[in-house]
């Protein structure tokens, strides 16, 4: 067995939320924060409660839809019919489009009117040109949803408007919100643009901002979305991205449009200034290279399936310890993607986290004369 030190530098695993935790909150019913590319969870606040995520619904609409084009099975260009059922949401006093019954819209504009303009109205003809009826697109959100890890939602309708059927927790608006991120990065730019101006029937152009206040400061934030009703008050999905880290930080239950923007704000503040994110494993650039007994090659290459990040606690880099640990050296034969080591990560003298090692590629067998060389150049001089 052959252990291999691969760096000393710190990392603190976080199954649990840090003990500054303790000396920090801000003012929501509940609240999440994440290091977007460790999934280290570094704050949260009744995470798992239940709440009616309002227009923070309007996510899952967009991943519906996002899908929908990723897989070509449908176009930005393509012309949904505005029904008379979307039309009377952008003259029921929500927030709307103003889109006009039987108008033809495109894809790429009703997810504007959604993402920025944050229009019910769109969400319908949307939903409904997608899967015929809101019900329906509702079930497909639902069924996304349990899909992706959103064990404690259910989605009733395309746009958040208040039903009891319609609710989440801030943790798996979290999860949604990762999964766009991650998923969708030709299509995430819709949700860090500031306006959007739709040239109305029967009307002059009307011009929206998007409602996410965050957008609007010099911090770095590009998503996500904004909700609110009476029953649950003011909430918040945001993404900011800075210093080659991105931040996740999902907010409900704020009293107020101006506590929902400063205690963000103040979240995804504490998550940069507060915490380090540490690089452990570049998939695309670090290769990891094993020793071979009585193969062709003396070595074989390896590597991890994905990239490895800790956030760790400003100021305590000392306390890592990464080790490769494997069975060697390996005896060949050895086949590509053959799973050959673990990359064992400590804090202090305790196991935090492990990652398989595989075989990059094949190593074949010496022949029986070359591996009887090799054994007695072992045996006499101990060299493999």
């Amino acid at each position: 067995m052959r252990n291999i030190f691969i760096a000393s530098t710190l990392f603190y695993l976080i199954s649990f939320i840090f003990s500054a935790n303790a000396q920090f909150d801000i003012k929501a019913k509940s609240a999440i924060l994440q290091d977007f590319h460790s999934g280290e969870i570094l704050f949260e606040k009744d995470a798992d409660t239940k709440i009616f995520p309002a227009s923070m619904t309007k996510i899952m609409t967009s991943i519906i839809t996002f899908e929908l084009l990723q897989k070509g099975d449908l176009s930005l260009d393509d012309k949904f019919f505005v029904s008379e059922n979307a039309w009377r949401w952008s003259q029921a006093g929500y927030s709307s489009m103003f889109i006009m019954v039987n108008d033809q819209v495109s894809v790429e504009n009703l997810l504007r009117g959604i993402i920025v303009a944050s229009g019910n109205d769109a969400c319908i003809a949307l939903a409904e040109g997608i899967a015929g009826t809101e019900d329906e697109f509702a079930i497909m959100m639902t069924s996304k949803a349990k899909e992706i890890g959103m064990m404690n939602t259910n989605f009733s309708n395309s746009s958040g408007i208040t039903s009891a059927y319609n609710y989440s927790t801030v943790r798996d608006v979290l999860i949604m919100s990762n999964y766009l991120i991650k998923n969708y990065p030709d299509y995430y730019k819709y949700f860090e643009e500031k306006e959007f101006t739709w040239d109305r029937t029967g009307g002059d152009p009307i011009t929206q901002g998007n409602r996410n206040p965050l957008l609007y400061k010099n911090m770095g934030v590009d998503g996500i979305k904004t909700g609110y009703l009476s029953a649950e008050k003011y909430s918040l999905a945001a993404s900011m991205k800075r210093n080659n880290r991105r931040l996740i930080a999902v907010g409900s239950g704020y009293e107020t449009k101006n506590s929902r923007s400063k205690e963000t704000a103040k979240l995804l503040t504490y998550g940069i200034t507060n915490f380090d994110l540490i690089e452990i494993y570049n998939s695309s650039k670090d290769t990891i290279e094993l020793d071979v007994w009585l193969g062709k090659k003396d070595k074989v290459k390896s590597y991890i399936k994905n990239d490895i990040y800790k956030t760790i606690p400003k100021a305590r880099k000392k306390y890592l310890k990464v080790l490769l640990n494997y069975d060697g050296p390996i005896e060949a034969p050895i086949k590509k993607d053959d799973k050959i080591g673990k990359y064992k990560i400590f804090y202090k003298d305790n196991l935090v986290a492990e990652h398989d090692v595989f075989a990059l590629e094949d190593v074949e067998k010496l022949n029986i004369f070359s591996r009887l060389l090799k054994s007695i150049n072992f045996l006499i001089w101990g060299d493999v």
